[in-house]
């Protein structure tokens, strides 16, 4: 179980001008939606931002706290 600040700092700690939005799938906090919106993503194909937000939660992820990641990746111009 992790709190939906958590995922923001997690984030922001690797792209820090992201706008994170966390929605909880299933009551649990540990099957989640995220949606990041980053002008760093400019240029990435949708399989680099993907790898970008994995990488920052990667601790999460490996310790459990995140069971299940659903993505959305977006510039601010929603590219």
């Amino acid at each position: 179980m992790i709190s939906d600040e958590a995922v923001t700092t997690y984030i922001r700690r690797a792209i820090p001008d992201a706008v994170v939005s966390v929605t909880d799938r299933t009551g649990t906090m540990d099957h989640l939606s995220v949606r990041v919106v980053s002008d760093a993503f400019k240029g990435k194909t949708l399989l680099d931002r993907h790898r970008l937000i994995y990488q920052a939660l990667g601790e999460p992820m490996k310790d459990g706290r995140i069971h299940a990641l659903e993505l959305m990746a977006e510039t601010t111009d929603g590219s």
